[in-house]
């Protein structure tokens, strides 16, 4: 058993002086009881934390998640441990459908390797099943309505590997697509999108609960015939049982949208994600990814012609600094929208460190520098 002491330790939204107790690659206790180990851990003074999860990134440190290749998504997977996520559901950008296909299957042979210092949780597909309108980065050539017989393939081959998808509500008018997903335990999020409140509500109705990343290539109102029809953003905070994720970089949303997000869904609502792309934490400052043109300035990747932003370079790190520091949120309110919160939507026994959770653990100080990372219990930083 493995024994962690701090005074703070975050359970929920309030710090806690005690320790964690490690056993089996699960929390057993969390209690003010000091208990005999046969290994302990004392970071008195700095925090510990459940491990960070996102759900919605392209990769890091120079390695792509939709590559060709098995290592490249483990080194992806491992650079971002180091900034305290110890759960990742790799994303793939849009491209030929015979590209993601392969991209799943080195995400898929990865996870079984094991070889990883992070969970793999499973892959998202972002596309291709997008509205061109709403294209942003990825790949308009490729977009297109869902076709029934590539993607019951897929699933029925790799569906215990496939998590997530991203689609375009409108472009699904049966709900055909999203109700087969969804029955196959895959999270439908709506993103890349032009539907209409209609549309949302038949997306929700076939079990549909997310909404990627909030206010990027997401629709608004809209009128016609001068009578407002509410878009994806207005859906995401009408409709309830909608779950939303925010690029919390603290550039592609300024402070004070990000603090009305969470103001009108709440905490429990709200996932933090990076939406990093294979730059993050390297010294590339222009290219070409997904046939898409960029260039990295003021801390953010954009489109080469500055008709908007490409995705993140951020890390989950950043993330709670945006929260805390930007924001004006406490660490433990922070932490919450990037552990407890994505768990939930995910369907994971992690993002708390309460018995019987996984044991994820990430140390860090005052200033959100990570020092140490536990992985079902093994340190692996």
């Amino acid at each position: 058993m493995i024994k962690i002491k701090s005074d703070k330790i975050i359970v929920g939204k309030e710090l806690f002086d005690g320790y964690v107790y490690i056993e089996n690659g699960l929390i057993k206790w969390v209690t003010n009881e000091d208990i005999p180990c046969e290994t302990t851990y004392d970071y008195t003074g700095k925090y510990v934390s459940p491990g960070f999860i996102d759900i919605h990134t392209h990769g890091g440190g120079g390695y792509p998640f939709i590559s060709g290749s098995v290592e490249s998504v483990i080194n992806a997977c491992d650079f971002h441990v180091k900034h305290g996520t110890t759960s990742i559901v790799p994303t793939i950008s849009t491209d030929d459908f015979s590209v993601m296909v392969s991209a799943v299957k080195d995400i898929s042979e990865a996870k079984k390797r094991g070889r990883g210092k992070a969970n793999i949780i499973g892959a998202h597909l972002e596309g291709p099943y997008l509205s061109k309108n709403q294209s942003g980065a990825q790949s308009g050539s490729f977009i297109k309505a869902p076709v029934k017989a590539e993607y019951e393939k897929l699933v029925y081959d790799f569906g215990s590997d496939i998590v997530r998808w991203t689609y375009a509500p409108e472009n699904d008018k049966d709900g055909e697509f999203c109700s087969f997903i969804t029955k196959h335990g895959i999270v439908a999020s709506a993103g890349h999108s032009d539907a209409c409140y209609d549309d949302m509500k038949k997306a929700v109705a076939n079990d549909c609960n997310l909404i990627t990343h909030l206010y990027s290539c997401t629709s608004t109102v809209k009128r016609e015939k001068g009578f407002r029809i509410l878009g994806v953003i207005e859906s995401a905070y009408l409709l309830d049982e909608l779950f939303v994720e925010i690029i919390a970089d603290g550039k592609h949303l300024p402070h004070e949208l990000i603090n009305m997000i969470i103001k009108i869904k709440g905490e429990d609502k709200v996932c933090l994600i990076t939406d990093s792309l294979e730059i993050a934490g390297s010294n590339v400052t222009e290219g070409v990814m997904s046939g898409v043109e960029y260039v990295v300035e003021e801390g953010v990747c954009k489109l080469k012609d500055g008709t908007g932003f490409a995705g993140s370079i951020a890390t989950c790190d950043g993330l709670i600094k945006t929260l805390v520091f930007g924001c004006g949120y406490s660490i433990p309110y922070s932490v919450s929208m990037l552990t407890k919160t994505p768990a939930k939507v995910m369907g994971l026994n992690k993002g708390e460190l309460k018995q019987g959770c996984d044991a994820d653990v990430v140390v860090f100080d005052d200033n959100i520098a990570v020092s140490d990372v536990f992985v079902l219990g093994k340190k692996v930083i």
